[in-house]
C-alpha cells in the first residue's frame, strides 16, 4: 500500500532533508530510522531536497507500507511519538501505485521570511533579520523571475542537471505582521535557485538582475541565509 505523508520540520540541526551514508542527522534520516523501527524496509521518496537550515511546513514523501500498518491514522501517531519533536507528520493519505512525490509534482511552493529589525534569539533560526530593505524594489524586481528562464547562473556550482530551464509560474513579495515574505511558485528549482535569486533581491538592482537571468553577465551574488527558507507546499 503506498502512502504520501506530509511533513513539516525545523531544519536548524540537521545536514539537510536528504539522507546520506555517513550521518542519519537529515530529516529522511530520522524518519528512515523510525520506519526500520517499525518494520518498514521500504525507502521514502521525497519531493525534492532541502539544504541545510532549510525548514519545510508541506514536504511529501511517498512509501510503500506493509500490509500491517494498513491503519494510517494509527501509523501517524505512532511516527510523531518516535520522531523527534523538530519533525511533525502533518498528514498520511493513500494513494494510486503510480503516485510519485517526486515525479507527480507539478508545482512547488516555497516562501523566504525577512524581518527589517534587529535580531533576536526567539527567532534568529526561522527568520532572517535585515537592518534596512527597499521593499518597494524587492516587490517590484521579484516579478522579474517570473516565466521559463535558463537558470544556469542562479545555480550552486557542481549541480549535475540535464537542464538549467525552470518555469516560475509566480514571483511575489508582501508584507504581513512586521514581516517581509517572498513567494516563489515553480514546476523546479536548480541546487540553491531559491536562495540565490533573494540574494539577488537583496544585493541587485533590476538591470543587474535582467543581466544575470538572461546569461548576459554574471555578478557576484552572496546566496540569502538558510534560515529564512522554507518549503511551503507540493501542488500535484
Amino acid at each position: 500500500m503506498r502512502v504520501a505523508i506530509t511533513l513539516a520540520y525545523d531544519g536548524t540541526s540537521y545536514l539537510g532533508s536528504q539522507i546520506q551514508r555517513e550521518t542519519n542527522n537529515t530529516i529522511f534520516g530520522q524518519l528512515q530510522k523510525v520506519f526500520s523501527q517499525l518494520g518498514i524496509d521500504e525507502k521514502a521518496i521525497a519531493s525534492g531536497r532541502t539544504d541545510k537550515g532549510v525548514h519545510a511546513t508541506g514536504q511529501v514523501c511517498h512509501v510503500n507500507l506493509p500490509e500491517f500498518w494498513s491503519d494510517v491514522k494509527k501509523f501517524k501517531k505512532v511516527l510523531n511519538e518516535m520522531l523527534p519533536s523538530s519533525i511533525i507528520i502533518k498528514q498520511i493519505n493513500i494513494v494510486n501505485d503510480n503516485f510519485h512525490a517526486r515525479y507527480s509534482a507539478k508545482r512547488r511552493i516555497y516562501r523566504y521570511i525577512i524581518k527589517e529589525a534587529p535580531s533576536n534569539p526567539f527567532e534568529n533560526n526561522f527568520v532572517t533579520f535585515l537592518s534596512s530593505l527597499d521593499f518597494t524594489e524587492v516587490e517590484m524586481n521579484i516579478k522579474l523571475f517570473i516565466g521559463e528562464h535558463d537558470f544556469r547562473q542562479f545555480m550552486k556550482t557542481g549541480s549535475n542537471v540535464k537542464t538549467t530551464t525552470r518555469i516560475i509560474y509566480k514571483a511575489f513579495a508582501y508584507q504581513y505582521n512586521g514581516y517581509i515574505i517572498l513567494n516563489f511558485e515553480g514546476n523546479g528549482y536548480l541546487r540553491s535557485q531559491i536562495r540565490l535569486m533573494v540574494g539577488a533581491l537583496l544585493q541587485l538592482n533590476e538591470i543587474q538582475i535582467k543581466e544575470q537571468l538572461n546569461c548576459e553577465k554574471k555578478h557576484k551574488i552572496k546566496p540569502a541565509s538558510s534560515n529564512g527558507l522554507y518549503l511551503a507546499k507540493i501542488k500535484y
